[in-house]
């Protein structure tokens, strides 16, 4: 037998640079553009369709499919959030706001997505976080101004390539721990 070696991944330095985004309490959602331009909405676990849908997300692809094929071929996450799933943020509709926030800007988005708000950029700093979050519970949400109970923050760390969320409730406790 023939032992294949793994070798031990290089260890991200942590005083790198950070982006804090508005975590946004609705469905994780997924838009897969193919090469040859066919479009495949998804779930945070599996792909999706009108007649096995995800709050709607599979009918809202299928109606904006030329405009969301402005993203071009991959993968694109975002939340599906506002009207209807989780805290409905006093929106009267549902959005789709992407996670990759490097996009913005570009002159060809699809005019039917928005962005996760991006709430601080630079070092990485628990202060800022912890002072971003303090904002967020102050004033409110920045994706829809006037929700007073946003759910926190996603942190990604640059030079890891991985994200981390901070929730302003509950935050030490696993999700199946939360008791009302």
């Amino acid at each position: 037998m023939t032992l294949e070696f793994q070798p031990f991944r290089k260890i991200p330095r942590l005083a790198r640079d950070i982006c804090i985004t508005e975590k946004l309490d609705g469905t994780n959602a997924i838009i897969h553009i193919s090469d040859s331009n066919e479009i495949t909405p998804g779930s945070r676990s599996r792909w999706i369709s009108i007649n096995s849908d995800n709050y709607g997300f599979a009918k809202w692809v299928l109606a904006n499919t030329e405009e969301l094929l402005k993203l071009g071929p991959g993968n694109h996450n975002g939340e599906w959030w506002g009207k209807g799933i989780q805290r409905n943020y006093n929106l009267s509709e549902k959005r789709f706001s992407l996670f990759n926030v490097s996009l913005q800007g570009m002159p060809s988005l699809p005019s039917c997505c928005h962005f996760v708000p991006v709430l601080y950029k630079g070092p990485f700093d628990t202060s800022a976080i912890d002072k971003t979050l303090d904002e967020l519970s102050k004033y409110g949400s920045v994706a829809s101004p006037g929700f007073m109970n946003p759910e926190g923050v996603v942190i990604y760390h640059t030079q890891a390539n991985t994200f981390f969320k901070k929730t302003l409730e509950n935050d030490r406790k696993r999700k199946g721990e939360i008791t009302c």
